[in-house]
């Protein structure tokens, strides 16, 4: 029963602008009105249009001018030479020759004008991409594991069943008008590389009694109300993980309840009102079913980002996991990649972390290879920071960011290599320029998120507040932001001072994030202000 009842239509439409514009003009029916958006005038076109565009996986680029980010779906990363070559060159035709990879294994391109996207789109279909769906109320890029099908240690392969529900949900007009957007997460990998505690609904594989199934993680999400996933209490079986994903979907859409406010309109708030018993037996009924009974979540024992060189199932072959410089690659990179992938027969997979696994690599080639890419500009034998720090687009392309970012992630990553070299390989720093945690910064190692902080006459300046504690696997938890609008020119000190202590005042194998847990706030606090220099103390 609900826990409060559901508010009319009527007051929904009244009250949410969104709702109202797919009551008016569905967004994806635009597809049919190309040749409209195209002569209009861009400073003519109505907003409602501009908000219709993000179920085209399109936003404003920043400044508003009429230039778009476009975002091309990949689920579980998984891309074929032929698919990364065809992005390569839609960047360098239309896109300025830029691109970026996200935390949600998709890539984004900038400067795409109304007028090519037609066009862009077309090249993609050939491609057997989309972009469809990469913004919106719908099911966003369904993630995974990036070596799902070749890791030797998966518990399983699922890249069937993600395919399988990407080809049901990307483009399915139930399925594109939900209270907001949905993130679904499929993996069997060990290591749970994929974030399953930070997703809306998250298939974690498990083989229980000789049977290839899933856990079920539900209600995660990150932005200004961060929440670790729970766990519903349930093993299915893989071949009824598409009709309980819809199940779940289903009793999340189908009430107006999440609908009348867009701050409220995500899963996880559901989740918070109801609890998961609750929220089973609402799933088991809209099933018609009763799910078999799971007791314990199964965690990963060790993380692993897949970065490196690792064996193949096939014998003689081999995958690499490329660091990729703050997530950044251009157009002309993606092709020339994508033509050594193509050499071998290999493929591209996109991971979580911004970074990039060539797979498929013959083991006479392996030397070869390694040294092609990183005359690309990926090279394999550089600190492990590269790797596992993230950094959101924010400034310049982002209109929600308040800071810059990748930038800032920059001067940070140069700061701590100089400072501790080695030593700082694989902490992870996760920088966001708002409070949207596109870098999911409340569960980085270190999270960074800009902020404004007022000068002595009230002018505003660029500022980060400091998140510590945060985590994923067996230390998962929401981080808690100790230090407040830290000015951006005293970020990079406060930083290096905290792994500084770190270093200094560990237990024998103990993390940075443990560390942080077992010390207390006013002594984080302290330790990474520390003794100010001259121009903090005149600040």
């Amino acid at each position: 029963m609900p826990k409060r009842e559901p508010p009319s239509w009527d007051l929904v439409l009244k009250r949410n602008s969104v709702e109202r514009l797919k009551r008016d003009l569905f967004p994806t029916e635009l597809e049919n009105q190309w040749h409209r958006l195209v002569d209009t005038p861009y400073e003519k076109l109505p907003e409602e249009d501009i908000v219709r565009l993000q179920w085209f996986g399109m936003y404003h680029d920043k400044p508003k001018i009429g230039t778009f980010m476009m975002r091309i779906k990949v689920p579980s990363g998984i891309l074929s030479a032929q698919g990364f070559r065809t992005i390569g060159e839609i960047s360098e035709r239309y896109g300025r020759d830029q691109g970026e990879l996200t935390t949600r294994q998709n890539i984004q391109l900038h400067y795409i004008t109304l007028d090519k996207f037609p066009e862009i789109f077309d090249q993609l279909k050939q491609a057997g991409l989309t972009t469809m769906g990469g913004c919106g109320d719908v099911v966003r890029n369904i993630t995974g594991c990036p070596v799902a099908g070749v890791d030797p240690e998966e518990l399983f392969d699922v890249t069937g069943i993600v395919s399988g529900a990407a080809r049901f949900f990307y483009g399915n007009r139930e399925y594109s008008d939900l209270p907001r957007k949905h993130k679904i997460t499929i993996a069997a990998c060990r290591y749970q590389c994929n974030a399953p505690e930070i997703n809306c609904i998250a298939l974690v594989g498990i083989v229980k009694d000789g049977r290839e199934g899933f856990a079920i993680r539900v209600g995660g999400g990150q932005s200004s109300t961060p929440r670790l996933s729970r766990h519903l209490g349930v093993f299915i079986t893989r071949e009824q993980a598409l009709g309980v994903l819809r199940a779940i979907i289903d009793v999340w859409r189908l009430t107006t309840e999440y609908r009348i406010s867009r701050v409220k309109a995500r899963l996880k708030f559901m989740i918070d009102d109801y609890g998961p018993a609750e929220f089973r037996k609402m799933v088991e009924a809209r099933l018609g079913w009763t799910m078999e009974d799971l007791d314990k979540m199964p965690l990963a024992d060790s993380e692993s980002d897949h970065m490196g060189i690792h064996e193949q199932k096939t014998p003689a072959r081999f995958y690499v996991g490329f660091p990729v410089y703050l997530g950044v690659m251009s157009g002309r990179q993606m092709r020339e990649l994508a033509a050594v992938a193509a050499s071998f027969d290999g493929d591209i997979r996109l991971t979580r972390r911004q970074n990039f696994i060539v797979t498929g690599i013959p083991k006479n080639r392996l030397d070869e290879v390694i040294a092609q890419v990183g005359a690309i500009g990926f090279p394999l034998d550089v600190n492990g920071l590269y790797a596992s720090s993230i950094g959101c687009i924010g400034d310049p392309h982002c209109n929600y960011a308040v800071t810059p970012t990748k930038t800032k992630l920059a001067t940070i990553i140069e700061r701590l290599v100089n400072d501790f070299g080695g030593q700082v390989a694989g902490l992870k720093v996760n920088l966001d320029g708002c409070p949207h945690a596109c870098a999911q910064h409340w569960t980085g190692d270190i999270g960074l998120q800009g902020t404004t902080a007022r000068g002595a006459k009230g002018e505003p300046l660029e500022a980060f507040d400091i998140i510590l504690r945060g985590g994923l696997g067996r230390d998962a938890a929401i981080g808690k932001p100790l230090l407040r609008r830290v000015r951006s020119e005293q970020v990079e000190d406060q930083v290096a001072r905290l792994f500084a202590g770190y270093l200094e005042r560990r237990e024998t194998n103990e993390t940075f994030t443990r560390f942080c847990v077992r010390t207390p706030d006013a002594e984080l606090v302290s330790i990474a202000q520390g003794p100010q220099t001259g121009a903090e103390a005149a600040a």
